[in-house]
């Protein structure tokens, strides 16, 4: 059957897709519109026609997997051209979502209607791309430009609603009658000339409205090609003819296609699919139910772990073991959510809904009643061995027992237990309500359900997980030791914790080093034993340096947490220089570069030889997810294969590193860590 139908109804023509799971255009479903077009401009007996989707969405972009491959015609700049061309009129009927290719197949049609639900976007910079169909040059014609650098450069799609004002939408219809009202308004505009095509519309600029756009968005493209790209190719074609303002969008196309940037987010594209799939469990196995869920600890991270599941709308029974403590937690939820109602993206009763579904109690007991259980309490052995051995007496048989720790030994842990095949590691990054990553830590006993069961759970909560193997720290953690290492290092051998910072920061992260240390505290894993001083941390805790939350750490702050360089650390890098006697040279940015980014990659080849990992992309989609590893340098092991093994082998050996066999062996055979 074919993806593209067409049916008569009286002198309307009806084209409609049915390319499941979301209409993506790939070439029989471009190849059947343009079949569908000439057959509504060779047919005397139809005055327009109606372009719908059948199943959950309209055209929700381009075919992903034909990009890199050679192009079949009609290419999408093509058709979306001889759609607009059309001697009749067209009118684009959108529900879900009309995004990327979809959204510029519904600027080129004559007119649009959608209903309220219905989405629109141009997230194409998300793959380090533009909108290479007339995006940039349809929509700043008919939704101004101030709407066409917002959605394409950002990538955010809007509503229907907010499209219609825009002049992105003419006409709403309703929910559950899109396909009889877009026949009605077809019939309606079949007599219109001439015909309202988006091409021939000039495009309406306001002064400084480039230059404005670039200054306030500028902290969030730094780093980033493809909205710099876009905003040029608006703003130089504004003032041409559509024809050369599409040469100019294709240009634009074809140099951010070819590049490593754009390479690299589809890298990660990818790379979040494939981390879903664990290699030796089918994928037909059967799950457990999880109808409720238990936390214990009220804390920042049993807090945020919790909000996940209500949000989600599963029951929560969450754990503490003094009032105070959970009266505390469970107002810091009620807060959270409050604040989140109060920016518009929840209503007042969805915070009374989510409220609604947690269950604060004192009593372990309680999460007998439950079928996934989720340790969040502080790191300590002991601690969660004891809290183990409890919930084996308590759970019920079946139930999932997960510990959120970060380093510890998640055998050790289930070896409190008599049900091992029942435990794994869910370790949640903080907040844990916001950040996407969640490291799931197969046991050597976790049971295959087991953890296909916890995969659907991050989903269910939308989180983006990754199978991570039994060893200190797992993937992200461990590849955060040599990096923190070697920066306190250089530190001693002349560098200062700002460059090092800086050198970070230019890369694309967040924040640096130091910076980090900072904000998580210096005084985490401290032994709070002030007049025993080991290396420099020591010395920054003993002073009450905790970082920001003191107002000082390795930087000074002020009262708005601004960092600057403190002269008071300036002084005891000197001293410790002294006491450990360590040599001196001028560090430079490329020597920071290696010692603190090529050993991560290094630790990664290492974590890959172990099997602690199940793929090169899964440690890179935890650097993506869990740490702000820029998205536009693909992770850690794409960004290696893009400066090249060889040089990264050469780094490492220049500085006395012992080198992974698997990152030699790759390096000598001139092979890549990601295809």
């Amino acid at each position: 059957m074919s993806v593209i139908t067409t049916e008569k109804q009286g002198d309307i023509l009806v084209i409609t897709s049915n390319n499941p799971p979301v209409n993506a255009l790939g070439a029989a479903v471009r190849q059947g519109l343009a079949a569908a077009i000439e057959e509504l401009n060779g047919d005397d007996s139809l005055k327009a026609a109606v372009i719908r989707c059948d199943g959950r969405t309209f055209f929700a972009g381009a075919d992903i997997t034909e990009f890199g491959k050679p192009m079949q015609e009609p290419s999408l700049p093509v058709l979306v051209d001889q759609i607009e061309a059309s001697g009749k009129p067209v009118v684009a009927a959108v529900h879900g979502t009309a995004l990327g290719g979809g959204c510029e197949v519904a600027l080129a049609c004559h007119y649009r209607i959608a209903v309220p639900s219905a989405k629109f976007g141009l997230p194409e910079v998300k793959l380090g791309i533009l909108p290479g169909a007339g995006g940039t040059q349809r929509l700043p014609r008919v939704a101004g430009v101030k709407a066409a650098l917002e959605m394409a450069t950002k990538g955010d799609p809007i509503s229907a609603k907010a499209a219609q004002p825009a002049g992105l939408v003419d006409r709403l219809a309703g929910e559950d009658s899109l396909a009889a009202d877009a026949i009605a308004y077809a019939t309606e505009v079949a007599g219109a000339r001439p015909l309202p095509r988006a091409s021939e519309k000039p495009v309406v600029v306001e002064d400084g409205v480039f230059d404005a756009f670039r200054k306030e968005n500028a902290k969030k493209f730094r780093g980033f090609d493809a909205p710099a790209e876009i905003i040029d190719v608006i703003e130089q074609t504004a003032s041409l003819p559509y024809a050369e303002g599409a040469q100019r969008e294709r240009a634009g196309f074809m140099k951010l296609i070819m590049g490593t940037q754009s390479a690299a987010m589809r890298h990660i594209f990818f790379a979040e699919r494939k981390a879903a799939k664990i290699d030796d469990v089918p994928e037909d196995t059967k799950l457990r139910p999880i109808a409720r869920v238990g936390v214990i600890g009220a804390g920042t991270m049993g807090g945020g772990i919790s909000m996940n599941f209500l949000s989600a709308g599963i029951p929560v029974t969450i754990v503490e073991m003094q009032q105070e403590a959970l009266d505390r937690g469970t107002g810091t939820i009620r807060k959270n959510y409050e604040a989140t109602a109060a920016k518009g993206r929840m209503t007042a009763e969805q915070v009374e809904g989510a409220m609604g579904l947690l269950k604060p109690t004192l009593n372990f007991d309680d999460l007998a009643e439950c079928d996934l259980i989720i340790e969040a309490v502080y790191e300590n052995m002991d601690v969660k061995k004891e809290i183990f051995g409890k919930l084996d007496k308590i759970a019920k048989p079946g139930a999932i027992l997960a510990s959120n720790t970060s380093y510890l030994n998640v055998d050790e842990i289930a070896a409190a237990t008599s049900r091992p095949q029942d435990v794994l590691g869910m370790h949640f990054f903080s907040p844990a309500n916001i950040m996407k990553l969640l490291e799931i830590v197969r046991g050597a006993k976790t049971a295959p359900d087991v953890l296909a069961t916890a995969m659907d759970v991050a989903k269910k909560i939308k989180k983006v997980a990754v199978v991570a193997g039994v060893c200190f720290g797992f993937i992200g953690n461990r590849m955060l030791i040599p990096r923190q290492t070697e920066a306190n290092a250089l530190l001693m051998e002349g560098a200062t914790p700002q460059q090092v910072d800086k050198v970070h920061v230019e890369f694309g992260m967040p924040m640096g080093p130091f910076q980090m240390a900072d904000l998580a505290g210096v005084d985490i894993g401290w032994h709070r034993d002030p007049t025993r001083i080991e290396n420099l941390r020591d010395a920054l805790a003993a002073e009450e340096r905790w970082g920001q939350k003191k107002g000082a750490g390795f930087y000074d702050y002020d009262e708005k947490r601004n960092p600057s360089p403190s002269p008071r650390v300036a002084e005891l890098i000197e001293e410790w220089r002294g006491k450990t006697g360590t040599a001196q040279h001028e560090v430079t940015d490329q020597e920071i570069v290696e010692r603190t980014l090529y050993t991560m990659v290094n630790e990664g080849a290492k974590i890959l030889e172990e099997g602690m990992a199940q793929r090169a992309s899964d440690i890179d989609v935890v650097w993506i997810y869990g740490y702000g590893w820029p998205v536009y340098r693909g992770g850690p092991m794409f960004w290696a294969d893009t400066v090249g093994l060889k040089t990264i082998v050469a780094g490492l050996e220049k500085h006395g590193f012992d080198v992974s066999k698997l990152l030699r062996e790759k390096a000598e055979s001139g092979g890549r860590f990601n295809g």
